[in-house]
This record gives structure tokens, sequence and C-alpha cells, in this order.
């Protein structure tokens, strides 16, 4: 025997809230995508970049930059090519599978990275983090902690 329950409709404030993360999400994705265009990156690679460039050796398996980037890996497949085209990334055998692939950055990748990371950081205080108290954005950080906890125990499954 099934057992129906009501739909637990979100209160006035709720859906305020809601809506406000939802709109916020998308307005400082598309101004901080916008800042780094004249550099010529978009978000994704900027969060490739820094995956590297914050790994041992300035290397990540691409299953695991995959992951990292929330990506399919025929997505990030892709966005490797893009990114070896730009001379930003390679792509290196792993010797240990030899099915597996890692990304590695280059040497311009990392240049890129020096000159991109001040403004993308100016762009993130511009238009985030100086628009908060040092106490709203510790609750905010203490507001948004268990729900990322909550999503990362929910990859992987169905």
């Amino acid at each position: 025997m099934e057992t129906e329950t009501a739909t637990r409709w979100l209160t006035d404030a709720e859906q305020c809230a809601w809506r406000t993360h939802l709109e916020v999400n998308r307005l400082l994705t598309y101004q901080l995508e916008k800042d780094l265009q004249p550099f010529g990156l978009t978000m994704n690679d900027y969060e490739i970049l820094v995956n590297l460039s914050e790994s041992e050796d300035m290397r990540l398996r691409m299953s695991d930059l995959a992951a990292a980037t929330l990506q399919s890996k025929s997505r990030l497949s892709h966005q490797i090519t893009r990114m070896e085209n730009a001379n930003l990334v390679r792509r290196e055998n792993c010797e240990s599978d030899r099915r597996g692939l890692y990304a590695v950055l280059t040497a311009q990748g990392l240049e890129t990275m020096k000159k991109v990371a001040p403004h993308h950081v100016a762009s993130v205080r511009r238009h985030f983090i100086d628009l908060l108290s040092p106490e709203a954005l510790a609750e905010l950080d203490k507001g948004l902690k268990p729900i990322a906890d909550h999503l990362r125990g929910q990859r992987g499954r169905p």
C-alpha cells in the first residue's frame, strides 16, 4: 500500500529566499563570466585552470578533474580539447593505467592563471564579498555548508 504525502509547498519567506538565491546565482555567474571574457576564458576554463594550478605537479587525472568540476567525462574532454588548442593545458598518458589520461597545466596556462587571477579575485570581491559585512559573510557560509555537505553526499546517487 502506497502512502501519499502532501506536498510541503514553500512558504512566502521560503519562496522569496529560494528565488533570490536562484537570481543571485544566475546574475553572479553571468557577471563573473563577463569579466573573464577579455581574457578569452569562460568560467569552466578558469575553474579547470584553478584545479590544475592547485594540484600536485599541476596535473589531474581526467576522471578526477571531471568530478572536481562536475562535468561529464565527454564534456570535459571537449573542454580540454579547446584548452589544448589555446595551449593552456595538454593531455598526458597515465603510466600506471594505460586507459587513463592526465590534464596538465602548460607554462602558458600557468602564466594565464597568474595574469587572470588578480582580475577574477577583484571581480569576486566587487560583485560578492565586498557587498556583505563580515558577519553576513560568516552567516552565509554557516548557512550554506549543510547544503553543500548534503549535495556532496548525493553525488553519484541515482
